[in-house]
């Protein structure tokens, strides 16, 4: 078997030096790639030899696939681990690195391109007893088809880009009525997006939560489910909170649901970390949506309730080494909740809203993980997804991991760009999500700026908490003769404010 000695990360930020200090754990040395944008990023800092491949845009760096295995090659790089994002999803990409000799940590590229279609992976999984929302088998040719398929099915309907991700090519149609406009759109926002105008048709589940199951596979044939992951809150069709285990499962659903992940996986003869994605109604039926072929950005909240470093064994089975876990072996052990810190602002409408970190200090405590690329004083580049980091709280149930999450946030000091902080406290705060009684649609049903508790900014805090021990201390009545104590620390501050 092969033996990892050298790891290059195909990526930046958080994910990268995520991956770098478990691969540092493991006694392999690291090689980081960045961008003109990103040379002074903190993972660039942390690897024991970076290389700069190319200017700002990803196109002319992190998705520079020849630069990339120029790079290994020059480095004596083993293997190479994607991340998410980027090249970690690209079937030819994997296939170039396994030409060049080296190990792809991930799937194999057949893998990759079977899930990389929901067409094809829907065809793949069709051996197996697994629920499927009723649509159209293949990619429409023939619209009045189409119209007698979405009738007989019922509307709503969805109409979905067979390439497709993070909403894009994805369109509801209300009644035949809308039918046409919502099909030009759809397959001019695919075409656009993914160069692939293909769509599909599907039932639009109404009142849907998105809930996930994270699967572990080796080379050897065996496949396990590390249970679920509950991502329905989401702005734009993409995550922003996420929690394991989910609220509303059942241990007889959670099993069935874990089952039919691995035959998923089973059915791409896949190894590696991947996620099989479901849609659950209202009723509870789960329905197969997709695989993403690759480590979810919400995978710690999975580490956090199993105990297991997805990344180590992403690497032990990359040099074919057999699982060592069974799925007897595993029990979800107390509650994650996982928030997204995008530099966003909330208030309107979750627009980027890049700049410059002018403070930056990360929440502490028991409980409380931070998954960053970042630090005071450093700047949000405007080439790149916008988030800042990964913030996670663990408790032994559900409500303990919230009220850490709440403890988190309110310690958590950023200034000089706005965040999805301020959202993401009025989603742990809010009824449905505590009850537990939400889906997708929380943004839309629940969710208007002026329902945000304004954070004020950290100078301001300051100045606000001087000038108060000012005047306490200046309103004080005089002492008839016994001692007065002024402290230091109020000397101090008055002194500042004047």
């Amino acid at each position: 078997m092969p033996k990892i000695h050298k790891l290059l990360v195909a990526n930046r930020g958080e994910i990268a030096l995520r991956i770098m200090r478990t691969a540092r754990e493991m006694g392999i040395q690291t090689v980081a790639i960045y961008s003109e944008a990103d040379r002074n990023a903190l993972h660039v800092r942390y690897a024991d030899e970076s290389v700069c491949v190319g200017p700002a845009p990803s196109s002319e760096s992190y998705l520079r696939a020849d630069v990339i295995i120029d790079v290994c090659n020059r480095l004596n790089v083993d293997a190479i681990h994607p991340g998410y994002g980027f090249l970690s999803e690209n079937a030819n990409f994997a296939r170039l690195v396994r030409e060049a000799g080296l190990i792809f940590i991930g799937p194999s590229p057949e893998s990759i391109e079977v899930m990389g279609s929901k067409l094809a992976a829907k065809a793949a999984v069709a051996h197996y007893n697994i629920p499927m929302v009723p649509g159209t088998p293949s990619a429409i040719t023939d619209r009045a088809e189409a119209k007698i398929i979405s009738s007989q099915i019922g509307y709503p309907i969805l109409i979905k880009a067979s390439a497709g991700g993070g909403g894009k090519g994805m369109r509801v149609v209300e009644n035949e009525v809308e039918f046409d406009e919502q099909m030009d759109r759809a397959v001019s926002e695919a075409q656009s997006a993914f160069g692939d105008g293909s769509v599909f048709i599907e039932k639009y589940v109404t009142s849907p939560r998105h809930v996930e199951i994270q699967v572990l596979g080796d080379q050897h044939g065996n496949i396990i489910h590390l249970f679920e992951r509950e991502c329905s809150v989401q702005r734009r069709h993409q995550k922003v909170v996420e929690e394991a285990p989910s609220a509303i499962l059942t241990p007889e659903i959670r099993d069935a649901m874990g089952r039919a992940a691995v035959d998923v996986a089973r059915a791409c003869g896949y190894y590696g970390a991947g996620t099989v994605e479901f849609i659950v109604n209202d009723a509870l039926d789960f329905y197969f949506l997709e695989m993403n072929t690759r480590l979810q950005v919400e995978h710690p909240v999975t580490e956090q309730i199993t105990g297991v470093d997805l990344v180590k064994q992403m690497i032990y089975i990359a040099e074919g080494k057999p699982l060592t876990i069974k799925q007897e072996d595993l029990q979800i052990k107390g509650h994650a909740v996982e928030v997204r810190v995008y530099a966003e602002d909330p208030a309107n409408n979750f627009l980027p809203d890049v700049g410059t970190l002018d403070t930056y200090v990360r929440p502490q405590g028991n409980g409380v993980r931070v998954d960053d690329g970042f630090e005071q004083g450093m700047a949000i580049p405007i080439y790149y997804d916008p988030m800042i980091a990964k913030l996670i709280t663990y408790g032994d149930t559900r409500e303990e991991a919230i009220q850490k999450m709440i403890r988190a946030i309110d310690e958590y000091q950023i200034s000089g760009v706005q965040t999805t902080l301020p959202f993401c406290r009025f989603v742990m705060e809010h009824d449905a999500f505590r009850s537990g009684h939400f889906d997708t649609g929380f943004v839309s049903k629940y969710f208007t700026p002026d329902k945000l508790t304004p954070t004020p900014d950290v100078t301001e805090t300051e100045l606000a908490a001087v000038l108060a021990a000012y005047l306490l201390e200046n309103t004080k009545p005089k002492s008839n003769g016994s001692a007065t104590v002024t402290t230091q620390k109020s000397k101090w501050k008055a002194n500042r404010l004047g």
